[in-house]
């Protein structure tokens, strides 16, 4: 579900579900840039095009004519054994996050809004290439995927802001907006996205959401309202989630997804 909430005229936060595609996307369009709400559901569009036509050679999408930079899926984690599948599946979804913001990337170009202008957005999802296959992560910008598992919540990404980049660096005063990214897809033509693999146990509930949702409510708050939520009450707890975060002072869109592994 998605909220315009209850400052912002407009959302510029969309979300993607493709079931038959093992793909769950959100992406946040930048605020105070041009087409935040397009460049958010351009980009789910584009990176749903890649992987169905990566993925199904009869799907009757036809793939991209791109070149994506190299790539190597062990450098994420030289210490995990993962299949040659899995291997090869994350590098296409490189490439898919690649091929996304290169064309964003361009229509900026068309548009004469160079580097760090025009549209822009955050995209952060998970696919899972085969039913039972690991889950796949990928991230550009500061929406979230956390993990619930056995009563624990876990973010499973990591915020691309200048404000955690500072509190990493064992900053205390002076620090700069939460909102400020390190990067997004469309403003620059390099992008470097966080790309790693979670293998699923059954009973894990995953939480993707736009800043909105996590700005003003804690871990803790968002922990509390996922706790023995069973598949059928997905529904209701993204109804609860949203209510929740704006009941806690979110000036922003807010945007959940939830789904649970069996």
């Amino acid at each position: 579900m998605t909220d315009t909430g209850t400052v912002r005229p407009s959302n510029e936060d969309n979300f993607l579900i493709e079931a038959d595609l093992g793909l769950v996307a959100v992406a946040d369009g930048m605020g105070g840039h041009d087409s935040g709400e397009v460049a958010s559901a351009e980009a789910l569009s584009s990176l749903a095009r890649f992987l169905r036509a990566s993925a199904d050679p009869d799907s009757g999408v036809a793939p991209p004519d791109f070149r994506a930079s190299p790539f190597d899926p062990e450098a994420t984690d030289p210490h995990a054994h993962w299949s040659e599948a899995t291997l090869a599946s994350m590098v296409t979804l490189h490439d898919a996050v690649e091929f996304t913001n290169q064309r964003m990337y361009q229509t900026n170009l068309a548009n004469r809004r160079g580097d760090g202008g025009g549209m822009g957005t955050t995209l952060t999802g998970v696919w899972q290439p085969e039913p039972g296959a690991p889950l796949l992560v990928f991230h550009v910008g500061d929406s979230r995927l956390y993990r619930y598992r056995a009563g624990q919540l876990t973010q499973l990404t990591r915020d691309q802001t200048m404000y955690q980049e500072a509190v990493e660096a064992g900053a205390t005063e002076n620090l700069p907006p939460r909102n400020l990214l390190l990067q997004a897809i469309g403003p620059s033509g390099d992008v470097r996205p966080e790309l790693h693999i979670q293998a699923a146990q059954p009973g894990d509930l995953y939480l993707l959401c736009s800043d909105g949702m996590y700005g003003a409510t804690s871990d803790e708050r968002i922990a509390a309202l996922l706790a023995d939520v069973l598949p059928a009450q997905l529904g209701d707890c993204c109804k609860e989630l949203i209510a929740t975060a704006l009941r806690d002072g979110s000036r922003d869109n807010v945007t959940v997804v939830l789904f649970h592994c069996d």
